[in-house]
């Protein structure tokens, strides 16, 4: 609103003067009385209004004299600025800068009202009104004022989704008015076919927002919000659909990783355990193909016949000795076993042998300590001798 040239002092001596013009006029018995009718008007942003005020004048005479034209000047005074004057009547000139201020009736006339049209918000306020009638010679005044209050009816709000709609989470929807006069109170509800209204304390009437919590598949739908206040209401809808999200195929891909895991362990021992059973089988077998030990020379002295006249059978055994200090390969030690009662041989001479000198016996160009670290069992084959008997 654009004031009347002037400076601040200028608008208060005016205002002065007029309350001692009417002082002086009350007291010589003339009296003029301004009437403002409502002391508060509402009124919506947009419309029109009209701030009513009248004066009567009471003399003591009645004056056949025609009454002279008033003196009428509109302030308004809004809460942390200087009062600005916004019309002035005077001399039958209207002054105005503000196109959407006017009187409301032809001046001269004793109904003053301030008409405003297409209100503002930035026209509340308080309005005072000051009225001064020559009459007689005597100046006669008035002063009163009303508090104009424009409403503003709220503007489409804007609605939001916060969070991630999937089973069990929670989120939030939000609504919020970029302009409301007085504030806007919020109400949410869900459209057909699932209507549902929602109150405290999952909503909050003063910010606007919804909170729900535990989602499920049954929840989703159209949400509506409604902002309104005593002039006026918009509202906004938002969509929700509840997914089962990533949070269960992360569930269900941790179970499957699970089991695939356990299934492969499960395997692995197996087949650790079997590997273990089928290196332990070739070591208690005798193969066929199995080279024979080398045949130690006997001396003729050591030959027996049984009755029947065959050789017994020699066996021989290694023996294994445990020893407490460094790893000793062990010395094969053949002794012979009679299957009958020894018996010397008369068919055959005997002669005096020298006995060779022991050797270890060999396995395939294996010593035999190295046999018995790989837990081989020694054994005796049956060999022939120079004779064709089995030894």
């Amino acid at each position: 609103m654009v004031p009347l040239p002037g400076p601040p002092w200028f608008l208060q001596l005016q205002l002065f003067l007029l309350g001692m013009t009417t002082f002086v006029s009350v007291s010589r018995g003339a009296q003029l009385e301004l009437h403002m009718g409502s002391p508060r008007v509402e009124a919506v942003e947009g419309d029109d209004v009209v701030l009513p005020a009248w004066y009567t004048l009471n003399t003591m005479m009645s004056s056949p004299k025609p009454e002279a034209s008033p003196f009428v000047l509109w302030f308004l005074e809004q809460s942390g600025k200087e009062m600005v004057q916004v019309l002035s009547y005077l001399d039958g000139k209207l002054l105005v800068n503000e196109p959407r201020i006017s009187l409301v009736h032809t001046m001269p006339s004793r109904n003053i009202s301030l008409k405003l049209v297409q209100l503002q918000e930035q026209d509340s306020g308080q309005y005072r009104c000051s009225v001064n009638v020559q009459d007689q010679g005597d100046s006669r005044s008035g002063v009163g004022s009303l508090e104009l209050d424009v409403l503003v009816s709220p503007a489409a709000p804007s609605c939001h989704l916060h969070g991630v709609p999937r089973m069990g989470a929670n989120v939030t929807l939000t609504c919020l008015t970029p302009r409301s006069k007085p504030a806007a109170q919020y109400r949410w509800e869900r459209l057909p076919p699932r209507v549902q209204f929602f109150f405290s304390p999952a909503v909050d009437s003063t910010r606007g927002s919804l909170f729900l919590t535990n989602l499920s598949a049954s929840m989703s739908g159209v949400y509506v919000c409604k902002a309104s206040n005593k002039v006026g209401s918009a509202q906004c809808n938002v969509t929700l659909e509840v997914t089962s999200g990533p949070k269960a195929a992360v569930i269900a891909g941790a179970v499957v990783v699970t089991l695939v895991v356990l299934v492969a362990l499960a395997v692995l021992v197996l087949l650790y355990c079997h590997r273990e059973k089928m290196q332990e089988e070739p070591a208690n077998d005798i193969k066929e193909d199995a080279v024979a030990p080398r045949t130690l020379p006997w001396p003729k002295t050591s030959d027996t016949i049984s009755k029947n006249g065959t050789l017994s059978s020699v066996t021989s055994a290694r023996a294994l000795r445990p020893s407490h200090g460094p790893t000793r390969p062990a010395a094969l030690t053949p002794t012979p076993s009679l299957s009958s009662q020894a018996l010397p041989s008369p068919g055959l001479p005997r002669t005096n042998r020298t006995h060779p000198p022991t050797a270890s016996p060999t396995l395939g160009g294996v010593s035999s300590s190295a046999l018995s670290r790989m837990g081989a069992v020694p054994v005796m084959v049956p060999a022939q001798s120079q004779a064709g008997s089995l030894v």
